[in-house]
């Protein structure tokens, strides 16, 4: 990094962005990666993806471990999301046990 009026490459000493850094280029093919994007999104009809749908189900049911961990990740999530979110739900569940506790006159 060189050195600048805001310390290495645009940060100040505690490694942070230093204020007036302008920040990096940015990723120069995001225009065109943008354009291909939507080009794809407007050719894909909801025909298509329930076509890839069918086509990823019956795969996954011929025994293509792939299909079925990518249908399972897509429609499920995956193992470690959904048990985050099992347990952020006993949590907020216990949470709002302990909120109606405190609510209740002893």
């Amino acid at each position: 990094m060189t050195n600048t009026p805001f310390g290495d490459g645009g940060r100040s000493s505690n490694g942070r962005f230093a204020p007036g850094n302008r920040g990096g280029p940015g990723n120069p093919l995001a225009g065109k990666i943008s354009k291909l994007r939507a080009a794809l999104v407007a050719a894909v009809t909801e025909d298509d993806i329930h076509e890839i749908a069918r086509s990823l189900i019956a795969t996954a049911k011929g025994g293509d471990v792939r299909a079925v961990k990518e249908l399972l990740d897509r429609t499920i999530g995956r193992p470690v999301e959904t048990d985050l979110i099992e347990r952020l739900e006993s949590l907020e569940t216990a949470l709002k046990d302990v909120e109606t506790d405190r609510e209740m006159p002893l």
